[in-house]
């Protein structure tokens, strides 16, 4: 990353963290704007209207920006930021992610349950394997991510997996190709650097797909 403002490169236009200083590209930061009652919005889309308040998509980035009055030095003015904004907007992603899931899977690029992506897997048709931080390691290490950067998900929990699929759990999924997967690799890191204390599963839990 560079010092400085924003700039269009290759792989897209970068932004400039306020707490940080750093330049870095949008896709990885979370954009905010002042609302009309001069409340600090989350525009995660980056679509809302008016002058974007960029932060690096990280919770500790956050906290400081809140902390030390960040959002009103790079508004400009007075301005009043909701309680718990890293939580909310951790919420928020999560959101986004679990949504972009489930409409790869109406789009046919998302699949759920071991077999199916084992079966992917052979067919070296797996762009990305996605599987539950709460699972039991002994199950997990029989899949394998494709060679390649960002080619794993592993900080959601099964339950957040499966309302993607419309179950209760769900351990082990996957994804073909395709814009949405991208999309959901995007936005999962995004939401990677919002969350704390994913360690793993429980001692002698073993949970299998519902």
């Amino acid at each position: 990353m560079t010092r400085g403002g924003k700039k269009d490169t290759k792989d897209g236009p970068e932004r400039r963290c306020i707490v940080s200083g750093t330049s870095g590209d949008a896709r990885a930061l979370i954009r905010f704007v002042v609302g009309p009652d001069n409340q600090i919005v989350p525009d995660l889309a980056g679509k809302l209207p008016g002058r974007g308040i960029w932060v690096s998509a990280d919770r500790a980035m956050l906290e400081q920006a809140e902390k030390k009055k960040a959002f009103a030095r790079a508004a400009r003015q007075a301005v009043s930021v909701p309680e718990g904004l890293a939580d909310l907007v951790e919420a928020l992603m999560l959101r986004r992610v679990i949504d972009l899931i489930s409409l790869a899977r109406k789009s046919g690029l998302a699949l759920a349950g071991y077999e199916k992506c084992r079966d992917l897997a052979l067919k070296d048709d797996m762009a990305i394997l996605i599987q539950a931080h709460d699972g039991s390691t002994r199950g997990k290490t029989k899949l394998r991510p494709p060679d390649g950067p960002d080619s794993y998900i592993g900080w959601l929990s099964a339950q957040e997996l499966g309302l993607a699929f419309g179950r209760e759990h769900v351990i082990h999924a996957a994804l073909r190709a395709g814009g949405l997967s991208q999309a959901v690799v995007e936005e999962a890191a995004r939401l990677k650097g919002l969350r704390t204390g994913i360690g793993g599963y429980a001692a002698g839990e073993d949970k299998t797909d519902a």
